[in-house]
């Protein structure tokens, strides 16, 4: 019952924050503060639900620390979307064709924020997080990874690949980040920044959900595996291969941190989110 009150909240703070947007997104100056608001919301919501239902300190939402870990888990995702894209361009598969909207940047911000923040409340703060307590934390990551890769297959050019390369690619690398951090905040910052980067920035389509408007009118042509076909580029050979070797580093890091949670130790979990903090 408990697991079942989160969820409920999560899911419908963000789905009626997501549906506002939704409808709002041609209006850069509606959807910005929408986004903006549905991502403090769900905070507020999640921290008030899971101290209630856990009767604890919501610790992987503590204040301290908020800014500068979101700080650098938007500069993780950037540059790593940044790599991606680079490799794509210099096979001649990414091309610029002009300057894209700035309007259609500055509403994505509010809409990205909103899908990050629900998306790691979800699939991190509640799946992976209380999957770790009974399963442990690596066989958490792939459950929760897996989860993540199908709940994309849903979209408008979902595709098989591009729903593995999601599991592969997000779910694992942005549980690993959990793991490592025991925080929602870099995952969230890691999350948001690639996702803007790689529609706000570069304007390329964002796990099959079609067009998108950035800063810049681009396009991409060439093998599937290499462009991520219709897809977009998180279907990427590319994007696989960094979001692998961001999920060893923050594994490594976990580990390095005594942050690893073997099956059947719930009682440490608790514990390593109080000394992370």
């Amino acid at each position: 019952m408990k697991l079942l009150w989160q969820i409920l909240a999560v899911v419908a703070v963000g789905a009626i924050g997501g549906q506002s947007v939704s409808a709002v997104q041609d209006n850069p100056w509606l959807s910005l503060p929408l986004g903006s608001l549905t991502a403090v919301l769900l905070v507020l919501v999640y921290r008030w639900v899971v101290g209630r239902t856990e009767r604890r300190p919501v610790t992987e939402l503590a204040r301290e620390g908020a800014p500068g870990a979101l700080l650098r888990g938007l500069v993780i995702g950037v540059l790593m979307f940044g790599c991606v894209i680079a490799n794509i361009y210099f096979l001649g598969d990414y091309k610029v064709h002009g300057a894209g909207s700035a309007s259609g940047a500055i509403a994505l911000v509010g809409f990205m924020a909103g899908a990050a923040v629900s998306e790691e409340l979800m699939f991190r703060g509640l799946l992976f997080r209380l999957v770790e307590r009974g399963l442990g934390t690596y066989i958490a990551l792939v459950l929760s990874a897996v989860v993540f890769g199908a709940s994309h297959l849903l979209n408008k050019d979902a595709t098989l690949l591009g729903g593995v390369a999601i599991a592969l690619e997000a779910g694992a690398m942005l549980a690993a980040a959990y793991a490592a951090t025991r925080s929602l905040w870099l995952p969230i910052g890691l999350h948001f920044g690639w996702n803007y980067a790689e529609s706000g920035i570069f304007g390329t389509e964002v796990s099959g959900n079609g067009d998108t408007h950035g800063l810049l009118d681009a396009s991409t042509s060439g093998a599937q595996l290499v462009t991520g076909g219709e897809f977009g580029p998180e279907a990427s050979v590319y994007a696989m291969l960094a979001g692998g070797l961001l999920t060893l580093a923050f594994l490594w890091l976990a580990r390095r941190r005594g942050h690893i949670v073997p099956r059947q130790r719930a009682e440490r979990v608790d514990a390593l989110a109080t000394l992370a903090r």
